[in-house]
């Protein structure tokens, strides 16, 4: 791993949470998710299962973990499963984890290679009375590929036909949804790492650089601190800025242009999520600066808004009617237009289609249970945007908040957002020394 330790403690506090969850009597499984192939023989960087991770720290394929909190013997109740390593892998892979170093990351005392699961599973199978297992239920996931958890489901459930089966993924969007300690620790880290690539791209960002470059000068930031890409970069000049999931990234930046930069960092699995707009010639038109002045003012009432107890579509209409408000003083929506507008929907809709945030943790868009109100312990990313095609160019501002009683904390309040700092920030690159370290 290229991120520092984790301390073991973290995934025992969370395998205790989800125990306190289960029915009586219960076994849980989680597995690792596939490597995904690509063409004829090659296969992309494996992605760990949020879950599996989140209870374990094991990012290694084909692990299984294995939960029965109130198994009869006490050395069945938590069992870690591993790929068995030989020679021949530790030449074309690597080193694998060994039972000891993964007892150790855990804090899982028994530890098994994969060929022990079929009988140890059976055994606890046939002892419990009901039976969790794991899939994707992101309500906004579109699944096509059959998972290696829902290929466990389909062939347990084939071997146990008359068991209890529960669903795991609810008890897990619970859990994550509220963040601990040690996972907070970990996403101002991704901040931190966030905030050193902004700061070096706005030192880099002229006239005449492309987005490409500007994508470059993340990854050398990102990958020198440890972290990567929490999510395929938006880099996006001009008109492209008012593309929401811009990805091409392969155009100029020019003069009297913005340059809407959505790319953050991730860190040990766990990410944060950043949107600046820039002037690319170091100073907002008096256009652009009106826009971003009034997107500022919907980010700062829409961070306080995220109050614990709302229910988050009421966040969403919160943060609309301000900034219908605001586009009724810029005079993009008349007043008439808002008398008129269908409830479902709302003429603001043309300026800002989309939410103004979401959970985030192991996943940008993370797990939790938004049908229900808002917690204190979430992490939300708040990012209104105001999109003006017709005029070549958008603004979008984003920051991750955690949610507190009595007051929510902004994870990024050290990553400049008003106008006058950003511009600042652009003067300085002018003062860099040629061949100078950003």
């Amino acid at each position: 791993m290229r991120y520092r330790t984790l301390n073991s403690r973290m995934f025992i506090h969370h395998r205790a949470e989800l125990s306190k969850l289960l029915l009586p009597n219960s076994l849980a499984v989680l597995n690792a998710n596939d490597i995904p192939p690509t063409n004829a023989d090659g296969s992309m960087v494996m992605r760990p299962n949020s879950d599996l991770f989140y209870l374990s720290g094991v990012e290694q394929e084909e692990s299984i973990l294995l939960l029965y909190p109130e198994a009869h013997e006490e050395n069945m109740r938590e069992i870690l499963f591993l790929r068995e390593t030989n020679d021949l892998i530790a030449v074309w892979e690597g080193h694998k984890l060994t039972k000891k170093e993964a007892s150790k990351l855990s804090g899982i005392k028994r530890v098994e290679w994969l060929c022990e699961f079929p009988a140890l599973f059976h055994r606890l199978t046939c002892e419990c009375d009901h039976v969790y297992l794991n899939s994707n239920e992101h309500k906004r996931a579109h699944i096509d590929v059959e998972s290696r958890d829902a290929r466990f489901v389909r062939d347990t459930q084939a071997r146990y036909p008359l068991h209890d089966y529960q669903r795991l993924a609810r008890l897990m969007h619970r859990l994550r949804g509220v963040k601990s300690d040690y996972e907070l620790d970990l996403i101002k880290q991704a901040c931190a790492i966030t905030k050193a690539g902004f700061l070096r791209v706005c030192k880099f960002v002229k006239p005449g650089v492309a987005e490409t470059e500007v994508e470059a000068e993340f990854a050398h930031e990102f990958i020198r601190r440890r972290g990567g890409f929490a999510y395929s970069p938006i880099i996006a000049s001009g008109k492209n800025s008012c593309v929401l999931h811009y990805l091409s990234n392969d155009q100029p930046c020019r003069t009297g242009e913005v340059l809407l930069l959505d790319v953050a960092a991730s860190y040990a699995n766990y990410n944060s999520d950043l949107t600046r707009t820039i002037p690319v010639s170091g100073r907002f038109t008096r256009r652009q600066r009106q826009i971003y002045d009034a997107v500022l003012r919907v980010f700062r009432e829409t961070c306080k808004a995220a109050t614990p107890g709302k229910l988050p579509k009421q966040w969403q209409k919160d943060a609309e009617a301000v900034m219908q408000e605001e586009l009724l003083q810029l005079g993009l929506l008349k007043p008439s237009q808002v008398r008129r507008q269908d409830p479902d929907k709302p003429a603001l809709k043309k300026y800002f289609m989309h939410g103004v945030g979401h959970p985030i943790g192991l996943d940008v868009h993370d797990v939790g249970i938004t049908t229900e109100p808002i917690q204190a312990g979430w992490v939300l990313t708040v990012e209104p945007g105001i999109y003006l095609p017709k005029e070549g160019f958008a603004i979008r501002l984003e920051n991750d908040i955690l949610v507190k009683e009595g007051g929510n904390v902004d994870l990024m309040t050290d990553i400049p957002i008003e106008a006058e700092e950003v511009e600042a920030l652009l003067r300085r690159r002018d003062k860099r020394v040629p061949g100078s370290a950003p």
